[in-house]
């Protein structure tokens, strides 16, 4: 996978497995801090040098405004007071004063450039890495993975998760800077006067027991936020992908109601996060300075005792406001924990996800465009435990035959051309294509040969070459061959802009019938050498539907019918039945019968049941139209 996925073991190791779509349980907040850490400690070997330049740069940062004490101090020992001695200010001292002043500006502002410059680098660099990962591994998966999760939740998974996962990057580097400003700030508050250091540093214990009744409060919150998040995703989905239904059935107060309760569920949690944060802000703001007020009026007591200087009464009192930042700015780093922990484990379970497929490195033999041998030997699979969807199944298409598959719902078909195309992979059993055992090929070599034509077309928000070329380089000519096979080149003609007309988001500008022939069209021009369509053309006039099976047997170049792709159909009507060279029965997961559709007729009272009861249902061709815009 990637070197996230690699990585990702590090944090997952001693913690349990987190279902991405799990509520959230009780927050360790001793857990949450160290994999947080761990988190972080990922994106660190991952952009090592972008961390370093971050992190340098807050360094200089801190060290810069430590040295604006420095000159105050400085300034006020030998500029301010022997001015309030005298009366009078050296033009060379004053131009001294505003030099140093002005440099330390001027390298302060350096470092925050590279600081803020090098934490948005690596925390946008480690959210597009993360981002490519999960996607390999969505491809990767297997269909019947996807079937497990909502779609709501896997877009959660590659946007907000991914971004909740590195949200600590970003404060990262000033924290590691301001850490290293707290010690220098500290160590010339030492050296400056000690008493007055440990005068100062007694506010360290309040800062520090603040930032943990904060964290502890505001860690449960932040979890279910992130959770809440991804639930709120689904809703919103799933009411855009229905809409159709939703509309038709005057659903929409239902569906606003139901993703506006999630919202406001939403709502609540963050209005209380937020509520915390605004108690704990003022408090963490007002505790330094209060520590200030204590070292000012035990630094006036010591100046007029003569046991410290003024200077260094005022360098202390401002170190004091420093040294507060830190401990503030570490406090930030560690409120972005929980929900960071949360979206990383969330990721993980994707990258760690089992049920990837594995490819051999077999290709199949190059014969031209003659058609494939398809042979199914001792087929099983199940999609649950003890729900055997195909048992003990075998069958075999010669090259340039059309069979066809018939059955009763639930019986097999559309799993079986699953297994063919390889969505997924049988339990038991061998599939193979000229020989090649489908599990052996290498990637890429399958999708060369066998296309999948499904009964529910999905086309791209995209023109109509677009849709049937995908960015392939193919010329409109072959793409004119193809949809006049498809009997889609009339309406395409007939629209505004030919190929170059937009379809619109699921090709809703088409009609049903439209959208299954650009399907076809988008499988023909890949010359496939098996093609596999399942119940691809029930949207379509059963005349043209039989003139497009016509077209496809006679798609061969010679005489030869081998010299035609191969065809396995999921059929149901007797006009496309009665086109196919052989009919494979199912029946409960198994191979009932075979044979044509006439001898199947004479001997199968199931088969012949199930195939009239269909023409009883559905008028014969000639009685039922479809618009051929």
């Amino acid at each position: 996978m990637s070197q996230v996925a690699d990585e990702v073991d590090e944090v997952a190791t001693g913690t349990d497995e987190v279902d991405a779509a799990a509520p959230p349980g009780p927050v360790n907040r001793a857990t949450t801090t160290r994999d947080g850490f761990a988190v972080l400690w990922v994106a660190i070997k991952r952009e090592p040098w972008v961390f370093a330049v971050s992190t340098l740069g807050s360094v200089l940062f801190g060290a810069l405004t430590v040295a604006d004490a420095w000159v105050l101090g400085w300034s006020t020992e030998n500029v301010v007071l022997p001015a309030f001695e005298t009366g009078e200010i050296g033009a060379g001292m004053l131009w001294a004063v505003l030099a140093l002043f002005l440099g330390v500006a001027i390298l302060r502002a350096v470092g925050i450039v590279a600081r803020r410059l090098g934490a948005g680098i690596m925390q946008y660099r480690m959210q597009a890495h993360t981002r490519r990962a999960v996607t390999r591994q969505y491809l990767a998966l297997p269909m019947e993975w996807h079937q497990r999760h909502p779609t709501g939740q896997l877009l959660s998974n590659a946007n907000s998760d991914v971004e909740a996962a590195w949200g600590p990057v970003a404060p990262l580097p000033m924290a590691v800077g301001t850490v290293a400003m707290m010690v220098i700030a500290v160590a010339q508050m030492l050296v400056a006067d000690l008493v007055l250091a440990l005068v100062g540093l007694l506010i360290f214990p309040a800062v520090i027991a603040a930032n943990v009744v904060f964290q502890r409060l505001s860690s449960p919150l932040m979890t279910r936020a992130q959770q809440l998040r991804a639930e709120l995703s689904e809703v919103a989905h799933e009411s855009f992908d229905g809409a159709m239904v939703v509309k038709t059935l005057g659903r929409e107060g239902e569906e606003t109601a139901r993703f506006s309760a999630k919202a406001q569920e939403l709502r609540g949690v963050l209005v209380r996060a937020g509520r915390i944060r605004a108690m704990f802000d003022p408090a963490l703001a007002a505790l330094p300075n209060l520590g200030v007020l204590v070292v000012l009026a035990v630094g006036v007591a010591r100046v007029q005792s003569g046991a410290t200087d003024p200077g260094d009464v005022v360098q202390v009192a401002y170190l004091l406001t420093i040294v507060s930042f830190p401990i503030r700015s570490i406090g930030w780093l560690l409120g972005e924990f929980p929900r960071s922990v949360v979206g990383f484990r969330r990721v993980t379970s994707v990258l760690e996800a089992t049920g990837e497929m594995p490819y051999g490195d077999a290709s199949l033999t190059p014969t031209g465009r003659r058609g494939a041998r398809l042979e199914i030997e001792g087929l099983r699979y199940s999609h649950q435990p003890g729900q055997r969807l195909l048992d003990d199944l075998a069958l075999t298409v010669e090259p340039g035959r059309t069979v066809a598959l018939v059955g009763a719902t639930a019986s097999g078909k559309s799993t079986l051309t699953s297994l063919v195309t390889r969505l997924v992979d049988p339990d038991e059993g061998r599939i193979a294509l000229d020989g090649q055992d489908l599990r052996d090929l290498a990637p890429g070599q399958l999708a060369e040969a066998v296309s999948l034509v499904a009964q529910t077309a999905f086309l791209f928000d995209d023109t109509v070459r677009g849709n049937i070329t995908l960015g392939a380089d193919i010329g409109d000519e072959e793409v004119w061959e193809v949809l006049r096979a498809a009997q889609a080149d009339d309406f395409v003609a007939a629209l505004p802009d030919g190929l170059d007309s937009r379809l619109g988001e699921r090709g809703t500008s088409l009609s049903g019938g439209q959208r299954q022939r650009i399907s076809l069209a988008r499988a023909l021009v890949r010359r496939p050498r098996l093609l596999v369509l399942d119940d691809a053309t029930s949207a379509v006039d059963p005349e043209v539907e039989a003139r497009i099976l016509a077209a496809l047997r006679a798609g061969g170049p010679g005489d030869d019918p081998a010299d035609r792709p191969s065809l396995l159909v999921v059929a149901y009507r007797k006009a496309t039945i009665g086109l196919a060279d052989e009919v494979v029965h199912l029946e409960g997961g198994r191979v009932a019968d075979r044979g044509t559709h006439q001898e199947l007729l004479g001997r199968s009272p199931s088969y012949a049941a199930l195939v009239n009861a269909y023409e009883d249902e559905h008028p014969a061709p000639g009685t039922t139209t479809e618009e051929s815009s």
